[in-house]
């Protein structure tokens, strides 16, 4: 993997109160960290592929999957958070800005 001399990635780890899809963490921390998390359209809970990715980037804030990046020092202003919404070929990307929620 390309990444893997700038980052560490995971996947399927227990962060804040659940387990997110994916986390890409700066081995530098002035860079930016991203959590993904993916989804699969429900066509009976979900208009369309932007409320799957509104489903999938609400997921992220209700379980505060930043949560261990911030542990490890990572400001809550470098966490990049990205929803993505599937369905048969299409799909939808979301980005959720920064809620600058800081450990206290």
């Amino acid at each position: 993997m390309e990444l893997k001399d700038r980052y560490f990635v995971t996947s399927n780890c227990e962060s804040g109160f659940g387990r997110y899809d994916v986390m890409i963490e700066p081995k530098d921390r002035t860079q930016n960290a991203f959590i993904l998390e993916f989804k699969v359209r429900n066509e009976r809970d979900e208009r369309d592929l932007s409320d799957t990715v509104e489903k999938a980037l609400l997921q992220i804030e209700k379980m505060d999957y930043e949560a261990s990046l911030r542990e490890r020092g990572i400001p809550s202003a470098q966490i990049r958070k990205y929803g993505f919404a599937f369905q048969g070929k299409h799909v939808l990307i979301g980005e959720r800005l920064s809620t600058n929620r800081e450990l206290s």
